[in-house]
């Protein structure tokens, strides 16, 4: 979309490794790109909903991207998801190369698509909403961010053999016993001790997946539009798209087809 004038923010305390964030800056402002390097009290929504420009954008990790997006959405304008953390499953869904930042800005002068986004409440989430092994696991890694994945995914299965208790999840009214539930947004590939990829984010469903084992055949995968999830304790834990939460329950999900419109480097469309 030539001519947008786009506004970046830039999580410095997002991944390791590649550009710093002062690279990144200047590149983007080469490319007529304004850019804003997070401080420690800025407000990234309020400085989003008050930029004056055609396109937001934000540099950082999973975590970081949907307050953004959610202004993006309020603003009717279109966001940019620029790879910058550990993990970026988010861009990797979307069709960004995840190991060159830099090459990324070119998505604001790229193509515009609609995506999906999904809720719980009235929280937007881009990837998933994790309870119980996994969620446990993020809850425990705070203050301890920068982990490895096969570190992570090792004391996944740890926690999976030495706590075999049950969430107690009441889903849609139907007692579901399992160790694990994840809701997300669009359809995942299941692999050992993790997810996958997602081939679209624009199906406009629901996937729950759920297991008392880690093993991929022992999965149970169901789509809806919407879902309510209810706890025996009516409070749980939970990582909303690798952040953690503590939610009270029921919850209420749902999906919003192709409510975000995303720009992604390429030619215009």
């Amino acid at each position: 979309m030539p001519g947008l004038s786009g506004f970046l923010l830039i999580n410095p305390r997002s991944g390791k490794g590649g550009p710093s964030p002062e690279e990144l800056r200047d590149e983007a402002a080469r490319l007529g790109i304004t850019p804003h390097i997070l401080g420690e009290d800025d407000d990234s929504a309020e400085l989003a909903r008050s930029a004056d420009a055609d396109a937001l954008g934000i540099a950082g990790g999973d975590g970081s991207l949907a307050p953004i997006a959610e202004l993006a959405i309020e603003r009717d304008l279109p966001f940019v998801s620029i790879p910058f953390g550990t993990r970026n499953h988010f861009a990797r869904d979307a069709g960004f190369d995840r190991d060159d930042p830099i090459g990324a800005l070119a998505a604001f002068d790229g193509t515009e698509r609609r995506i999906d986004v999904g809720r719980v409440g009235d929280r937007l989430f881009l990837n998933n909403v994790t309870f119980g092994v996994y969620a446990s696991l993020v809850h425990r890694r705070e203050g301890h961010r920068r982990r490895r994945n096969a570190f992570a995914r090792l004391r996944a299965l740890l926690l999976t053999a030495r706590n075999r208790e049950p969430l107690g999840l009441v889903i849609n009214g139907e007692p579901v016993e399992a160790q694990v539930a994840l809701v997300a947004n669009n359809e995942y590939t299941l692999e050992v001790l993790s997810l996958g990829e997602r081939e679209r984010i624009d199906e406009g469903l629901l996937h729950l997946y759920s297991t008392s084992s880690w093993r991929v055949s022992e999965w149970k995968e169901r789509s809806f539009t919407s879902l309510t999830i209810d706890a025996a304790r009516h409070r749980i834990k939970a990582a909303v798209d690798g952040e953690p939460v503590a939610f009270t329950t029921p919850l209420e999900f749902s999906i919003e087809p192709k409510a975000l419109r995303i720009l992604v480097p390429g030619p215009p469309g």
